[in-house]
Order: structure tokens, then C-alpha cells, then sequence
């Protein structure tokens, strides 16, 4: 099938690559220039088949360029991958905003109005297909009055992670589609069909909308959960979260699927927290009886300022001098370059207020070697394989925190790891309840 990516950047340009690879002939188009090239892509991302990398798959791809009108002339269908970004103060890198806003949808309604014009122009009707994340009733207030008869509109956001773009897109639970149009919604069909024999959802616009952010702010509901169980297993002495994590994912009936429920940092990307926070606007704009995903972010911020806490505590009880604190990665997940929203960075800002002097090191974003030379305290914020090998030289006679709980004991170091309960006087369990529950105890 003849296809058209409007918007070539961390998504579009992966999405492209996939149908490209399947088969279609694919022509993309961005207003930047520069994005539409294969010569190279600037973000980390992993190929279908677990390449480390997209680029050489992009260079010997038959994906081609082409103006917003040759696109149009070209594709029978038409995919809009179009941002709709957010200000940095609302990406989950800082402290939470006493203010809420929506996201910004300007590009995307730029984009669709031009696009637009260019259809009908070019005289032909043609499948639309918006992918952007928005927020329920943003379709009909924002993009239905820019279009006019021969745009066949319909609404399909994609649940995909930054770095797996390609893997996730060809291999989805379910394709969540939005549907104005029944002709066009059985094009995109007859589309996905030649990707994969994953279900096809079909919904209102507005159901598709909401089913996408709920989507994303359920990930941070689990990641909070599990992450609220690994503060209470790291007090309890005899608690190991990942024991009591792996449980709860066995319960598949009930509890749903074990992706996400693990105790470790909290949830980031470009997605993940600013979804959170434009649904506390949502919320807020509708006067809901209980702004949920407010508590979800502070949940996620007060976890990140516990961790920051144990940081305090192990650097007084080392008697540094100095104010410094070393943190291991940037980005928000192990593997790629990408740090938006990164709850790494939110730790480093607590710490930063709090007075300390804070370094940051990360293999997959910074150039050379690592810099820590300073014997103190080390905190492992993403869990890049590279940390746990036993290769990775820490610097010796400094304390370690590792809430991924990946990292092996060492001779050089003090390795603690998060989420699993010790009892620091030596004292047993039983000891501990008795002192302060002696009806606990029995025997």
C-alpha cells in the first residue's frame, strides 16, 4: 500500500522504517528539513530484530522524502505523527506545579489544517490517520474544523516505548482505533493485517482519546504501587520486594499482567508523567470529585524524595565533608539516549535543592569515559546493563545504592540495595516485633 508520514521525528521516523520494512511504499514529509534524511537518527533505538541501532535498517531502506504535496499525490493513507509537546516544568523532571494546563496542540492543528489544503487540492479523498497523544474531546474541538470533506478522518494512537518504537509498533497488544468513518476505518484494517493478526479495536474518537492517556497513567499507577511496596520491604527486615513483586504478577486473572510491577525508579519518558499531569488538568477542568492522577504524581515525586532521603542518610553516616552525590544515568530508561521526563533527572533537582552538589554520569548519553573519581555516595538511576557488569569500575570505598537490586555484592565497594528489609543493629525480626509489638510475638 501507497503510505504517507506526515512529522518524521522519535516517532514517525521509526513507524516509517517499520512499514517500509513490511513491504509498503512509504514517503514521509517533515516542515524541518533536516529530519528528513537517512543518513543517521539521533535517537537510541532498537531495530525489529534487537539491532542496537536503526540507522543502518534506515539507510538501506527504500523509504523516500518528498514535499507535503507529493505525499499527498502518493499514499492512499496518511499517518500524522505530529508532537504535542508540553513545558519542561510539566515533564516529571521537577517538583509538581501548583498549576495544571493541557498539552499544546498548535503543531498538530498547523499540521492537519495544511494537510488539509494540500488534499484538497489535490482533488482526491484520503484516509487520514492522526496518532498524537491528545486529551479527550481534542479531535472535535481542535482538529474536526480544519478539515474539510475529502479528509477521511480517524484517530489511532499507538502504545509504544521510546527505544522500542519499531518492536512495539509491529507487535501491539491490540491496535486502538478511532473511527469517524467506516470506509476509512476498514483501509486501515486491510493496513494493519499486513503488519500483524493483533486485534483491532474499534471505538469513538473520544473513547479512543481517553483510552490512550488512561493507558499511560495506568503504567504509573502499577510503577507507584510497586514502588510503594519496595519502601515498605526496604523497612521491614526479612521483605524483598522482588519477592513480593513476584508474586503479585503471577496473579494474571486478577491483577492483570507483570509488565511494570517492580520495585525501581518511578516511570518517565515523554509520555508517562505529562499525561498524568494533563489529566490532573482534566480533572480539575471537570470538576472531578477526586483529582487521582495528582495523586499519582506526587506519589511518584515523594517516592523520588524517600530515595534522596536514604541518599542523606548514607552520606551522614559516612561523615563526608563534602556535599557531593554522584548519580549513575540520565536517561529514563536502560538502553537509550533519551532523558525526558526522566525521573533521574527529578532526583537530582530534589538533591540540588536540598543543597547538594549533584554529577551525573550516563554511558548511552555522554561522551567519555565516566568522570567519578571522589570516593561518597553513588546513586544507580537507570538501570543500564552496563552498571551491573562486573567490568564497570565504581569508585572504591564508596557507597552504591542500587534500587534495581542488579548489582552484585563487591569487594570495592558498599553496594545497598533498595527493597530489601535488613535489620542494621543486627537484631533479628522476631526482636524487632517484640520490642514493638509484643503481642506479635509467639513462642
Amino acid at each position: 500500500m501507497n503510505v504517507g508520514m506526515i512529522g518524521l521525528g522519535k516517532l514517525g521516523m521509526p513507524v516509517a522504517l517499520a512499514m517500509s520494512l513490511k513491504g509498503h511504499d512509504v514517503m514521509g514529509y517533515d516542515v524541518d528539513a533536516r529530519k528528513m534524511q537517512k543518513e543517521c537518527f539521533p535517537h537510541q533505538e532498537i531495530g525489529p530484530n534487537g539491532e542496537p541501532s536503526i540507522e543502518a535498517l534506515l539507510r538501506e531502506s527504500d523509504l523516500r522524502f518528498g514535499s507535503l504535496d507529493e505525499v499527498v499525490r502518493h499514499a492512499e493513507i496518511i499517518f500524522v505523527a505530529v508532537q504535542t509537546p508540553h513545558q519542561p516544568r510539566y515533564e516529571g523532571v521537577t517538583t509538581l506545579p501548583a498549576e495544571r494546563c493541557d498539552f499544546d496542540y498548535r503543531h498538530l492543528v498547523d499540521a492537519v489544517s495544511n494537510l488539509s489544503s494540500a488534499i484538497e487540492t489535490n482533488g482526491e479523498d484520503k484516509v487520514v490517520i492522526v496518532i498524537s497523544t491528545v486529551l479527550p474531546g481534542t479531535v472535535r474541538r481542535e482538529i474536526l474544523p480544519r478539515i474539510n470533506d475529502r479528509v477521511k478522518l480517524c484517530y489511532n494512537p499507538f502504545f509504544i516505548a521510546m527505544g522500542t518504537t519499531i518492536r512495539d509498533f509491529l507487535n501491539p497488544e491490540f491496535v486502538l482505533f478511532g473511527v469517524r468513518d467506516d470506509e476509512a476505518a476498514a483501509t486501515a484494517e486491510r493496513f494493519y493485517r499486513s503488519l500483524h493478526g493483533r486485534p483491532f479495536y474499534r471505538t469513538s474518537i473520544e473513547n479512543a482519546e481517553l483510552i490512550k492517556v488512561a493507558y499511560n497513567t495506568f503504567i504509573s499507577m502499577k510503577i507507584s504501587f510497586a514502588n510503594t511496596l519496595m519502601e515498605v520491604c526496604h523497612k521491614v527486615p526479612g521483605c524483598d520486594v522482588d519477592q513480593v513483586t513476584g508474586a503479585l504478577t503471577l496473579a494474571t486473572t486478577r491483577l492483570l499482567g507483570p509488565q511494570y510491577m517492580r520495585g525501581g525508579m518511578g516511570d518517565g519518558g515523554g509520555c508517562h508523567p505529562r499525561d498524568n499531569i494533563a489529566l490532573s488538568w482534566l480533572a480539575r477542568n471537570l470538576d472531578l470529585s477526586y483529582d487521582w492522577f495528582e495523586n499519582v504524581m506526587l506519589c511518584r515525586e515523594r517516592q523520588t524524595a524517600w530515595l534522596a532521603d536514604l541518599i542523606e542518610e548514607h552520606h551522614r553516616r559516612r561523615g563526608y565533608a563534602h556535599r557531593t552525590v554522584g548519580i549513575y544515568g540520565r536517561s529514563f530508561k536502560a538502553g537509550t539516549n533519551l532523558t525526558i521526563g526522566s525521573p533521574a533527572t527529578l532526583l537530582a533537582n530534589i538533591l540540588g535543592e536540598r543543597g547538594f552538589e549533584v554529577q551525573m554520569y550516563d554511558p548511552y548519553v555522554d561522551e567519555g569515559p565516566c568522570p567519578f573519581d571522589r570516593e561518597g555516595v553513588y546513586f544507580v538511576a537507570t538501570n543500564h546493563p552496563d552498571f551491573a557488569a562486573e567490568s564497570w569500575r565504581f569508585v572504591p570505598g564508596s557507597v552504591v545504592l542500587d534500587p534495581w537490586r542488579f548489582i552484585s555484592r563487591r569487594t570495592d565497594v558498599e553496594v545497598i540495595p533498595i527493597g530489601i528489609g535488613t535489620d542494621r543493629d543486627g537484631s533479628s525480626l522476631e526482636m524487632m516485633l517484640d520490642e514493638k509489638s509484643p503481642v506479635l510475638v509467639r513462642g
